[in-house]
């Protein structure tokens, strides 16, 4: 009501003014007396535009479908936290004990907020919603290229370390099948090709990933005490044989805190995007993936102390009722993510194919898009897998994966 009163207040105000300038500045130019019947004409119309948008526009239209605070911060956890916790108990053992791996911890999250702030700060500038075009719309296309191609060698080789993980659990569901259905023990298993985890983990990405892999759109996506050997708790929290133990695990440390990649557009959908706001958003999270980060690696090394394994799934017994839970579960988890990860991988690829058969025969054809996906999709998988059943052990692809991280946590942003 008080709105409607305003409005027409306002349209009073503007025909007195019209009215006034037509009497009184009836002894100027014919051109002034144009320009401000123009002007005023403007103004009425101007208002009527704000009077339509105030009563078809509801109040919630500007906030709908956009992030608050929880929401970031809980999507922030969401692509910091995954596979990165079964590993972080090794790094705490390759560190030299629970207090080194704490201070390189500390003083990395210096560096992880940095760069979170800062890419927040160049999309704001740029006024673009994703890394890759961020990247290339502020630091040139040249770097915009090397963005892209780190991008999809990083999703290639999580996928990677996504196949190591359901192999490892893949085998201790075997011993464990095994030992439930014969009641004899791991050493007595004997060895046939098709036991072997290598195969089942082929049959596993020939049926199950590689059919949710070929769409064009994934549609799917909508304790216990282990006794071992006892360890000196004072050579657990700190033993440090060099600088360089400290230093190792940087590469773990980027592989279990990278949301660089998604922060653009997290902090793109945020309803609030003033820059404090999101220094605020990046140190929690950050902070939340300290904690969670730390008490899960704490509490596996102190459980199994150097004997502790690069998976900490690795390191319990395979008969552990609770643990066959939690392989599944993983595994379930893993088995619906892996497409997902190929799919972003594969667009850029895909992308680029599709540019150059653009260029060179002036059109794409459906069937030409569905064949390089399909071919794509089979040779990711493909090449995946073997990597994954060559691959000593998990601690090696994360490494691999973490240096490349560090494109997206350091080089870029500093860039």
């Amino acid at each position: 009501m008080f709105r409607g009163q305003n409005v027409q207040l306002d349209h009073v105000r503007g025909v007195c003014t019209w009215l006034q300038a037509i009497y009184v500045g009836g002894f100027g130019s014919r051109s002034h007396q144009g320009s401000t019947h123009l002007d005023y004409f403007r103004s009425v119309t101007s208002l009527r535009e704000r009077v339509r948008l105030s009563s078809t526009t509801p109040p919630s239209a500007v906030s709908d479908g956009r992030l608050g605070s929880f929401g970031a911060v809980f999507i922030m956890l969401k692509s910091a936290l995954g596979a990165g916790l079964l590993n972080f108990p090794w790094a705490f053992q390759k560190a030299g004990g629970v207090v080194p791996l704490s201070v390189s911890l500390q003083v990395s999250l210096v560096f992880l907020i940095s760069g979170l702030v800062i890419l927040g700060y160049a999309s704001s500038v740029s006024r673009q919603k994703t890394y890759q075009d961020v990247v290339r719309e502020v630091c040139g296309p040249a770097v915009g290229q090397l963005c892209e191609v780190c991008f999809c060698f990083n999703l290639f080789m999580i996928c990677v370390a996504f196949l190591v993980v359901v192999q490892d659990q893949l085998e201790k569901l075997c011993i464990s099948l095994y030992e439930t259905v014969t009641g004899s023990t791991e050493g007595e298993m004997p060895y046939h090709w098709y036991t072997d985890q290598r195969f089942a983990l082929f049959v596993m990405c020939l049926v199950i990933i590689l059919p949710l892999s070929l769409p064009k759109e994934i549609g799917i996506q909508k304790y216990t005490r282990y006794s071992g050997t006892r360890n000196d708790s004072k050579s657990l929290f700190f033993s440090v044989s060099s600088w360089a133990s400290m230093f190792s695990v940087v590469p773990t440390i980027c592989f279990g805190f990278q949301c660089h990649e998604a922060c653009i557009a997290i902090y793109s959908s945020m309803e609030n995007q003033k820059l404090s706001h999101w220094v605020g958003i990046s140190v929690l999270s950050m902070i939340f993936c300290l904690l969670i980060y730390t008490l899960t690696g704490v509490y596996g090394f102190l459980t199994f102390g150097r004997a502790v394994a690069s998976d900490i799934l690795m390191s319990y017994p395979g008969n552990d009722v609770v643990m066959i839970i939690s392989r599944l579960l993983f595994g379930i988890s893993i088995v619906t993510i892996y497409p997902i990860i190929l799919l972003l991988g594969r667009s850029v690829i895909l992308n680029l194919v599709l540019r150059l058969q653009r260029h060179h025969r002036g059109i794409v054809t459906h069937s030409f898009e569905s064949r390089c996906r399909v071919i794509l999709t089979v040779i990711w998988i493909a090449v995946t897998l073997l990597i994954a059943m060559f691959v000593p052990d998990m601690g090696e692809v994360i490494s691999i994966i973490g240096g490349i991280s560090a494109f997206f946590i350091f080089i870029f942003p500093g860039v």
